[in-house]
């Protein structure tokens, strides 16, 4: 039995929870989510959404760890919201924000105009003398992390000088370089 399927999703104060025909929804205060779902019973009891699978087959002993915790991360969205902070790091690198457009300076010969979706607000923080900082913050989890990749892909962090576009506490493997 999947441990983290097993476990009840609580439900806060000012979040609702619809379930009709594999497709649950999620409202709270930030907006609010959707999700289909197969392979799964999902039913809200006692102010608890919880999860049951249909068999014990190997493919619903995935799903029913899976959709419990979409369901847990779309109700924690609703009621939090989520945030992921990029640090740019190398001389020269900048970005800026006039509404949902990004614009970055990481290197090349022009500059990477980027559009926003209208569900992650974007904030650019730059400070003298510290790395510009890029946050992010939105209701939905997984549009997040795909924005904050993308952003990334543009310039990856690489090993030798840890130059590029890197999560806020992430480890670079660091490399030696040459030596004469």
């Amino acid at each position: 039995m999947s441990r983290i399927g097993k476990s009840p999703v609580a439900i806060p104060e000012g979040v609702t929870v619809d379930i009709k025909e594999n497709v649950i929804t999620v409202k709270g205060k930030l907006g609010d989510l959707t999700q289909d779902y197969s392979g799964v019973t999902v039913k809200v009891d006692d102010g608890n959404v919880i999860v049951e699978r249909h068999s014990e087959m190997k493919e619903h002993k995935a799903k029913h760890g899976l959709y419990r915790a979409l369901i847990n991360n779309m109700i924690k969205g609703v009621t939090d919201g989520w945030t992921k902070e990029l640090e740019l790091v190398g001389v020269g690198y900048r970005a800026k924000n006039q509404g949902q457009k990004l614009e970055l300076a990481v290197g090349f010969s022009h500059n990477i105009v980027l559009n926003i979706a209208p569900e992650v607000k974007i904030e650019t923080i730059s400070e003298k003398g510290k790395n510009p900082i890029i946050k992010l913050t939105s209701h939905d989890k997984q549009l997040i992390g795909q924005v904050a990749a993308k952003i990334r892909s543009f310039r990856k962090p690489e090993p030798y000088k840890g130059k590029g576009i890197k999560f806020v506490g992430e480890q670079i493997r660091r490399k030696a370089g040459k030596t004469a």
